[in-house]
């Protein structure tokens, strides 16, 4: 059995896909492939089922995945803990990231990490803070970014980030800078998918005052960060978003503030409490941590 086998297998469960498993390990798809063919020849099972759109595990594969995962991760602490006369680190480190983190204080991390080791790459998935979550718990990636305290599941938190939640307008929109929560929801937002810790914490203040979810006018619903700012630069409607991510958009929107509305967020990197983590990523979260005492 060997290692580029087990560690194409993991990689494919991860992402779902050859193609996204061939990109995070920069892999020919081809290769990946031969290699999952090869392993599941020597096990003399079937370890993902490829008819679908989205590949997943079968029953067998599931069983081998945790061990997978494991063996991979142990065998580079060996080699780590053997090589005592060097303090190179290096690998692919695979993160999942909720859409803010990813666009405001993580690529400065990433950034200032390889100046440290240059021996490092880096894959990273932007989806929203559920998903993270999930995909955290299920070992797709080894460190997660999110916008909201986990609650359980397995999942450690250290908080790293704090930042304002304030509404975007269209430039051209006549609505006035301060406004109160009554007035903002008259007008059409446009949301991101449910599993957005941003979207949630506008909601439940909402909720909180004594509105109804149902009183929003929702224009439409978008899955990434980039399409709601270009829809509201469009003139679709108004969103609610990072204060920081707002501040670099440009002159294309207006940030509204709304006065009975002052909510803080904080965002948390996460990694799963039962599972061991790779050298990189043991290293990463120091870095990290160490950039918070700062």
């Amino acid at each position: 059995m060997d290692f580029k086998q087990i560690e194409a297998f993991v990689n494919v469960v991860r992402y779902k896909s050859f193609s996204k498993a061939a990109d995070a390990t920069f892999f020919t798809q081809p290769t990946i492939s031969t290699h999952i063919r090869n392993l599941e020849k020597e096990l003399g099972v079937k370890l993902l089922d490829r008819k679908s759109r989205a590949v997943e595990m079968t029953p067998q594969g599931a069983k081998f995945y945790k061990y997978a995962v494991e063996m991979i991760n142990a065998r580079a602490q060996a080699f780590d803990a053997l090589d005592n006369s060097s303090d190179r680190v290096e690998g692919i480190l695979e993160i999942q990231s909720s859409s803010i983190p990813a666009v405001t204080f993580l690529p400065d991390l990433l950034a200032g990490f390889r100046m440290e080791h240059s021996g490092i790459q880096y894959y990273v998935s932007s989806s929203d803070t559920q998903t993270v979550i999930d995909n955290i718990t299920e070992r797709r990636g080894e460190i997660g970014f999110i916008g909201d305290e986990p609650g359980g599941g397995g999942i450690e938190s250290v908080k790293v980030f704090t930042d304002k939640v304030v509404m975007i307008a269209p430039a051209s929109s006549d609505i006035p800078d301060r406004i109160t929560m009554s007035e903002a929801v008259t007008y059409p937002f446009i949301w991101r998918e449910t599993g957005s810790a941003t979207r949630k914490s506008f909601e439940d203040a909402a909720v909180a005052m004594g509105y109804d979810k149902e009183v929003f006018d929702v224009a439409a619903l978008f899955d990434d960060m980039d399409s709601v700012i270009r829809a509201v630069e469009a003139g679709l409607g108004v969103a609610i978003i990072s204060e920081k991510v707002a501040s670099t958009i440009g002159s294309r929107t207006r940030i509204i503030q709304i006065e009975d509305f002052d909510e803080e967020r904080s965002f948390y990197m996460i990694t799963l409490r039962s599972s061991s983590l790779s050298p990189a990523a043991e290293a990463f979260m120091e870095y990290v941590r160490s950039r918070l005492q700062n």
